[in-house]
């Protein structure tokens, strides 16, 4: 089989040819469809993600694809399902050998283009508003970062769930495919003044930032008593030092997120959280927005159009392409 694989940290992922993997026990092969990437695969080329795999490994945190093999130990899953999987790295290949822990049975009607798109990004922003921070009807939602792969879930699922929703992101196109997901209002992170532009509209009641750097504090700043502050990522290469005399004065909570921690700190909620998301999917109340379908050999391009922040939602490499 071939798969995309980090030969070596901050250099462009090599195409190799591989043996074709075997279950280990817990474990289920996957003839993998698709594989979506995500902002943490830069890092992980770089050597500067949370998690850092001896070389070579092959990337590629979510697939979606087919069982051909099960190993023994596993049960609930069979040869012939469509699954999606949330394995960390692998996903990059013509086949994966993963946990049967991560995989997630999809729709029929489900394409593995959105099905390899829809784990992380969706999982990430619903944890967060939903048993993180709890957001409410009526709250008002600001997004930073608002139409990359997670922020622009954050919109889609803040409005679902009732909130008002201000989307910041960079330039009129991208405000405008926040305004399609549902955004209320829209600051454009270029040209407008982020903390005036929040502050006007009656303050933020929840902060969902993906982004760091100066962005956070200028919507800190614009955030109301009570507030809670959801730090997901660093995507300015800034991480924010956060005044805690001000989280006091203001009685504001900050609550941190790392999606791939879940499977052990609360794995019911990721578990409770993936079928609420797949039942708005079959009831098409939710759907990924892709902006780029690639093919494997073609995965080093993808992966710089997240460096640029010119991608817009997902990006997915087609892997059967």
């Amino acid at each position: 089989m071939y798969a995309m694989q980090v030969t070596e940290f901050d250099s462009p992922l090599t195409l190799r040819e591989l043996d074709t993997p075997e279950p280990s026990a817990g474990e289920v092969v996957i003839k993998v469809a698709a594989c979506g990437l995500n902002f943490g695969d830069t890092l992980l080329v770089k050597g500067t993600y949370q998690e850092k795999p001896a070389l070579p490994f092959t990337m590629g945190m979510e697939m979606a694809g087919t069982i051909t093999a099960v190993g023994s130990d596993v049960t609930g899953l069979r040869v012939g399902q469509r699954v999606a999987a949330y394995s960390g790295k692998n996903g990059l290949a013509e086949y994966a050998a993963v946990s049967a822990s991560v995989c997630v049975p999809i729709p029929d009607m489900m394409p593995f283009t959105d099905a390899a798109a829809f784990l992380i990004t969706y999982g990430t922003s619903h944890l967060a508003l939903e048993d993180r921070a709890r957001l409410k009807p009526g709250e008002r939602l600001l997004v930073l970062g608002a139409s990359g792969g997670v922020g622009l879930t954050a919109v889609e699922l803040g409005k679902l769930m009732g909130a008002e929703v201000i989307a910041c992101a960079r330039g009129a196109d991208k405000l405008d495919i926040c305004k399609q997901m549902g955004a209320d209002h829209l600051i454009n992170s270029d040209t407008d003044d982020i903390r005036d532009s929040v502050k006007a509209l009656g303050g933020a009641d929840v902060l969902y930032d993906p982004i760091g750097g100066d962005q956070f504090k200028a919507a800190f700043r614009a955030c109301n008593p009570g507030a809670r502050l959801l730090p997901l990522g660093f995507a300015s290469g800034d991480v924010p030092q956060i005044p805690a005399n001000i989280l006091l004065v203001k009685n504001m909570t900050v609550l941190g997120l790392y999606i791939g921690g879940y499977a052990k700190l609360n794995p019911k909620a990721l578990t409770d959280s993936f079928e609420t998301l797949l039942g708005w999917y079959a009831a098409g109340k939710i759907r990924p927005h892709v902006s780029n379908v690639l093919p494997l050999r073609e995965a080093n391009a993808g992966l710089d159009l997240l460096r640029s922040r010119a991608a817009t939602g997902k990006v997915v490499i087609d892997v059967t392409a």
